[in-house]
């Protein structure tokens, strides 16, 4: 699956759908390109993952020991309000309300692709989160890649 990428304005209509750009189904590919699943974000938006990165996702998580409390705590936080979605006729998803609630979505909405999901953001939510700026950028990338070589270079 390629690198999905970009930021997505959209709107959510009254009944909790919202359409996909075309955009992002090509970058989706053929193959799974109209089956989904969403669940909670760690901050306050949806993870919208297409189904086989999902079911990958899923066996690590589905491998941790359950008699670990912690790991049982994440799993049921993890999983909680998982559905599958699929894309209808007009490109739509259809959002349970329980889970637009959570992530405070209203009918404004970003989407931005990360990597092999897409987070679904309330538009204020998402405009809040990316004004909080590290101060010194510089320095976490730093400590967060210092330590990564390119791939064409070796120790």
């Amino acid at each position: 699956m390629p690198q999905l990428l970009g930021e997505y304005e959209c709107k959510m209509d009254a009944k909790g759908r919202m359409r996909m750009p075309s955009q992002l189904i090509r970058q989706l590919g053929s193959e799974g390109a109209h089956t989904f699943v969403v669940n909670r974000g760690i901050e306050k938006c949806l993870n919208l993952y297409p189904k086989s990165i999902w079911d990958q996702l899923s066996a690590k998580v589905n491998s941790l020991n359950t008699y670990v409390k912690k790991n049982r705590d994440f799993i049921r936080y993890f999983y909680r309000g998982a559905s599958e979605l699929s894309l209808d006729g007009s490109d739509r998803l259809l959002i349970s309300k329980r889970l637009l609630e959570y992530a405070g979505i209203d009918k404004d909405v970003v989407l931005f692709a990360v990597n092999d999901h897409i987070e679904i953001w309330a538009s204020d939510n998402y405009d809040d989160q990316m004004e909080t700026e590290p101060e010194d950028f510089s320095g976490l990338a730093e400590e967060v890649m210092g330590g990564q070589l390119p791939e064409n270079e070796e120790p």
